[in-house]
């Protein structure tokens, strides 16, 4: 694990990079690494998130700034230039139900081939999925999500990478987590070592590979 600059943890993201980023509605969203994605203008971007929170917050501005080609989340109700990107065709927008988004993340990351659920049976959700029926219920097969980079935001980090989150940040953050090849956290403390309980650890620095200090 590394404390790096937020710019140079932003040049090792490549324009066309599929990435998480955590947050909800730009709660545990890391800021301070999205404005410098915008002015690196990292571009052609696949991001994977709960929703896209507002034009001016957290993976809403990224759409504003017509980074995004594909975003994956579970809603985009809140961020209407998503909407309006979306209608026009300039933006891919795949919905998917905000459980089987989390399951299918958490999938990823801990190595499952898929995870089997009865949301979106019977709508378009199921369309082109394959479908199991067990014990006489149906279930659709939903495959695991990985991504290029996570782009994850923590309260606090020791030396070694050890996260802590904050209330309700800690929402889609630990998956994140461990379902990409590269994690880059924003935090807002960094501590010595020894210095969190590990009772209150909520990601542990394995799976961290860089982190970036909030300003």
């Amino acid at each position: 694990m590394h404390v790096i600059k937020v710019e140079k943890a932003v040049e090792m993201i490549p324009d066309g990079a599929t990435i998480m980023i955590g947050g909800f509605l730009g709660v545990g969203t890391p800021q301070i690494v999205i404005d410098e994605m915008i002015k690196q203008k990292k571009s052609n971007l696949t991001v994977i998130g709960n929703d896209t929170a507002f034009p001016n917050s957290g993976i809403g501005k990224l759409v504003v700034s017509k980074l995004v080609k594909k975003i994956i989340v579970s809603h985009i109700g809140t961020n209407p230039e998503t909407q309006k990107q979306m209608i026009e065709k300039a933006i891919d927008v795949e919905l998917v139900p905000q459980g089987t988004l989390a399951e299918r993340i958490r999938a990823g990351g801990v190595g499952l081939g898929g995870v089997l659920t009865p949301t979106g049976i019977g709508t378009v959700v199921a369309e082109g999925k394959q479908i199991f029926k067990i014990n006489d219920a149906e279930y659709l097969l939903e495959l695991p999500i990985k991504a290029d980079f996570a782009i994850i935001n923590a309260k606090k980090a020791d030396c070694n990478g050890n996260l802590v989150y904050s209330l309700t940040a800690r929402n889609f953050n630990p998956i994140m987590a461990m379902a990409a090849k590269t994690v880059i956290a924003e935090v807002d403390e960094i501590l010595p070592i020894g210095t969190i309980p590990p009772d209150d650890i909520h990601t542990p620095g394995i799976f961290v590979d860089y982190i970036v200090r909030a300003r």
